[in-house]
């Protein structure tokens, strides 16, 4: 299991203190250390900079680092698109492109930059041989992406890399996408179900289907705007009467296309081996940008060591004690029930006992501020700190759930566990104790249920659990959330 910043410090290295031998003797970390690594995102700050100082190996690294941090692009869009003739990569790029008001680099928009002396050479090169040497074109791709719009706002790579040489020298000057799209794949390319956390979007269609669509293109001289005389004609009159047929489009040069581009595609695939991600492309072009976006928006599952503080709401009988003693027994962490430990206060005559004593004595319920001072205590204390903490029986409504939130508390996975058991075995169960009389255990259920929709609103990334299950069944489902920690999002 993935153990949480703090476990660095479990054995310090400290100066020798009264005979104690350093080696043995465990740092004290303060709760809020690891709250505020997750919060702020330091892991993913550091990767981000070991990987820009690995790449660019600057001969004086702070002063990098220091730009590097300014420029605050990590998670500006940075896409790359492929494909072959007709396959709809362009038209989905340039979708993106506005959605996400990104920048669109191509061959094309790149050689007809102006004033550009690399752009003048490369405009050249194409109008004799109609294609750019890699090398030229790879320092066209780093002007383009020096510029301010592409550091602010990112960038969406359309066609680039072509070939297996330019995707290693793409690499080796450090332009590294977040995510890239293949259109289609190829029968032996990789497979959907194998796509990493981090994908590839591949849109797969015949060639036989690529070649008919690819003879219904037609081409904006004005916008550089495509359309397809079936899927895609626009409505205006006078857009229509100034779309051309763009060169290049018949089916014997697309047939020569697309031969090329599977012989190129196959070796340019190994080269992101783990951003991979597969779109059919024979269904409607909506379908296919919707599925896109919602890609290009994800956010890959972090790395990151965290420090599991699971949360767990739901009715009397939804089996919360149950879960929070399996979680504790499997993955070592600190089971805080919060009825529990009042009951605790009191017995072990604490100093809270004289304030909750009272409240006990005439069966009301404990006033916030004194449950979070006995729940700070115990949350506080270096075993919840370094291996973590289920809690349970708080909060259990909206006010007790920003109460916590403001003492700083705060939650890296939540559980909301609605329907409880309602077979008649449990339900006698629940009755066996004089305390859990039927009125009593519908009144807390009605309470529940009253800020179940507030919590739900509070907790947003709360996992929502149906606890009518086999109750391991349930744990499993809530393990899953531990162990495979869901992405959060960065702004």
């Amino acid at each position: 299991m993935t153990r949480g910043p703090s476990d660095a410090g479990h054995q310090g290295a400290a100066a020798l203190h009264g005979g104690m031998d350093a080696t043995t003797a465990p740092h004290r970390i303060p709760p809020e250390m690891p709250q505020y690594g997750e919060a702020n995102h330091v892991f993913e700050m550091m990767q981000n900079m070991l990987e820009q100082l690995l790449i660019h190996q600057p001969k004086d690294p702070i002063p990098f680092m220091i730009n590097h941090l300014q420029r605050d692009n990590d998670y500006v869009p940075k896409i790359v698109i492929l494909g072959p003739p007709a396959s709809g990569k362009t038209t989905i790029a340039m979708w993106l492109c506005k959605h996400l008001n990104s920048n669109l680099l191509s061959v094309g928009n790149l050689i007809a930059k102006e004033f550009s002396s690399l752009a003048a050479d490369a405009r050249r090169h194409y109008q004799k041989f109609k294609t750019v040497p890699s090398m030229l074109l790879i320092r066209l791709v780093q002007e383009r992406l020096s510029e301010e719009d592409c550091v602010r706002r990112g960038w969406i790579l359309d066609g680039i890399p072509e070939t297996r040489e330019q995707a290693l020298m793409i690499q080796t000057v450090g332009i590294v996408p977040r995510h890239v799209s293949e259109w289609p794949p190829t029968p032996w390319g990789p497979s959907p179900r194998a796509a990493a956390p981090r994908s590839t979007i591949v849109l797969s269609a015949p060639d036989t289907v690529l070649i008919e669509r690819n003879l219904g293109k037609r081409l904006d001289p004005q916008t550089g705007e495509v359309y397809h005389t079936t899927f895609d004609w626009p409505p205006e009159s006078e857009i229509q009467n100034r779309l051309m047929v763009p060169a290049g489009i018949s089916e014997g040069e697309t047939a020569l296309k697309l031969l090329e581009y599977h012989r190129n595609i196959t070796r340019i695939l190994p080269s992101y081996p783990k951003i991979l991600k597969v779109i059919p492309a024979d269904q409607p072009c909506v379908d296919v940008f919707s599925q896109a976006l919602t890609y290009v928006q994800s956010i890959h599952r972090s790395n990151a060591p965290f420090t599991p503080r699971v949360l767990l709401c739901g009715p009397v009988g939804s089996g919360k004690s149950l879960q929070a003693a399996l979680l504790a027994q499997k993955y070592g962490l600190v089971n805080v029930c919060c009825g529990q430990l009042l009951k605790e206060a009191v017995a072990d005559k604490s100093k809270y006992c004289e304030m909750i004593l009272p409240f006990f004595e005439k069966e009301t319920a404990v006033p916030d501020s004194i449950i979070m001072k006995v729940l700070s205590q115990r949350l506080d204390q270096q075993d919840c700190v370094e291996r973590g903490w289920v809690l349970h029986g708080f909060p259990r409504d909206l006010d007790q759930a920003h109460v916590l939130d403001s003492w700083g508390y705060k939650p890296n996975r939540y559980h909301l566990m609605y329907k409880p058991p309602p077979t008649m075995e449990i339900q006698a169960r629940l009755l066996q104790n004089p305390k859990d009389a039927e009125e009593r255990i519908k009144l807390r259920m009605d309470l529940f249920y009253r800020s179940a929709a507030d919590l739900e609103q509070f907790y947003r990334q709360a996992i929502t659990l149906n606890g009518d299950q086999d109750p391991y069944t349930v744990f499993e489902y809530i393990e899953s959330g531990i162990i495979n920690p869901l992405p959060k999002k960065v702004p």
